[in-house]
């Protein structure tokens, strides 16, 4: 996909002061037993045509205004993963900034996900 200079300007901003893993990160996370929750935070429609199993659904244009209601604990690791790794970027970096201290962005996000093995819905 072909993303506009600001979009750009934007997410490059944010992944200055995110933490981001990749697909090879994140499996060693799920090895490792480390607590988490996987977020899903592309479009609906995104979401409806598959997903990883146990991901919950809070697309980036939703999660700031109901995480805190779902995810009270700031102490939780929430791993964000969109497209490909941009938009969860941006939720990552606004979840910092609403005083949670483990949000994680997914690099490559669902394109590096559906290729993984990980079950899919």
């Amino acid at each position: 996909m072909q993303h506009s200079h600001g979009f750009l300007t934007l997410v490059n901003d944010a992944k200055t002061r995110v933490k981001e893993t990749d697909l090879e990160g994140y499996k060693q996370m799920l090895a490792a037993g480390q607590p988490h929750v996987l977020v899903d935070v592309r479009e609906d429609h995104e979401f409806a045509a598959a997903h990883v199993k146990g991901a919950v659904h809070m697309s980036k244009g939703t999660i700031e205004r109901d995480i805190e209601a779902k995810y009270p604990d700031k102490d939780t690791t929430l791993v964000c993963y969109c497209g490909g790794g941009f938009r969860s970027a941006l939720v990552a970096d606004n979840l910092m900034k609403m005083g949670y201290a483990n949000p994680i962005s997914l690099d490559g996000g669902w394109r590096a996900l559906k290729e993984s093995g990980l079950p899919l819905e």
